[in-house]
């Protein structure tokens, strides 16, 4: 969700959360929160080449890297500054597999047709405003056979106790302000007709769940708090700019979204993944 600070021109948006060192450790924290429900059963078998697209500061590359410590990664990013600290990120986590980093917009992929395997695109689509358009130039170069997953968050899916009218509502901010810039935090329910309309073949999407409350302090701390609110958190200035809220609706909304991560507090999110086949060129 809003994942990866990365710039992508054409089809992109602009990113609302913004590109700062707090924002670069939130996306550190949401990647290793979830790293066991998003990335179960991904591994890539040794030798294969794998293009991350859209990496921004590397949160998700360290967990491909380790789970596939024989495929040949390639991460691109169109900001160098992400890159910059993606490679660091990456450096001190030592991973075993083999990583190339390239600056490129995924909208002009400096590839051959049908260079990799496999493809990885977590948390892009969401600032895209022509998805399946994207989605559709990656195909050129995944080989025949080759598949693509995909992973996004959807904010509709987001419930919680104590339920709360203004909590509700600073979330919807969000969503606003990502649909007013032309991308779409509701995302993740749309995966398999994107897939399909771009030309892929045998979706299979799986929602992934997360569920927090006090008997699962890690994700309380880890996702509800640290990822979940502080990314609506980020955008408290550019809400009351655009008339979205005022600043008490928007400090009674961010209380009460605390409140489901405090003690009686209980807090739901779901994500989809979704694997598709890049079929072979028909006559």
């Amino acid at each position: 969700m809003n994942a990866s600070p990365t710039a992508l021109p054409g089809t992109a948006v602009d990113y609302v959360h913004g590109y700062s060192a707090r924002e670069s450790r939130r996306l550190g924290d949401q990647a290793d929160t979830l790293a066991a429900l998003l990335h179960e059963g991904i591994a890539y078998p040794v030798g294969s080449r794998v293009l991350e697209v859209g990496c921004g500061v590397g949160a998700q590359t360290v967990h491909l890297a380790a789970a596939s410590p024989g495929a040949l990664i390639t991460a691109i990013d169109r900001s160098p500054d992400s890159l910059a600290r993606a490679r660091a990120r990456l450096a001190a986590q030592a991973p075993a597999a083999e990583i190339a980093w390239q600056c490129a917009d995924l909208t002009q992929l400096p590839f051959p047709d049908g260079e990799f395997d496999h493809l990885f695109v977590c948390f892009v689509l969401e600032h895209l405003a022509d998805p399946a358009g994207a989605l559709a130039g990656l195909r050129r170069v995944l080989r025949p056979g080759g598949t693509i997953t995909v992973i996004e968050g959807d904010h509709g899916s987001a419930f919680f106790h104590p339920d709360s009218a203004d909590a509700r509502a600073v979330i919807d901010c969000q969503v606003r302000l990502q649909r007013a810039a032309g991308g779409n935090a509701l995302l993740g329910r749309e995966l398999e007709p994107l897939l399909a309309r771009a030309g892929y073949a045998d979706a299979v999407v799986h929602p992934r769940t997360v569920y927090a409350d006090r008997t699962r302090p890690g994700l309380v701390d880890g996702f509800t708090r640290n990822t979940f609110i502080a990314m609506v958190e980020s955008v408290r200035e550019e809400a009351l700019a655009a008339g979205a809220s005022t600043p008490s609706r928007w400090a009674r909304g961010i209380a009460d979204l605390h409140r489901t991560a405090a003690e009686g507090g209980t807090f739901h999110y779901t994500f989809f993944r979704a694997v598709a086949v890049n079929p072979p060129d028909t006559p």
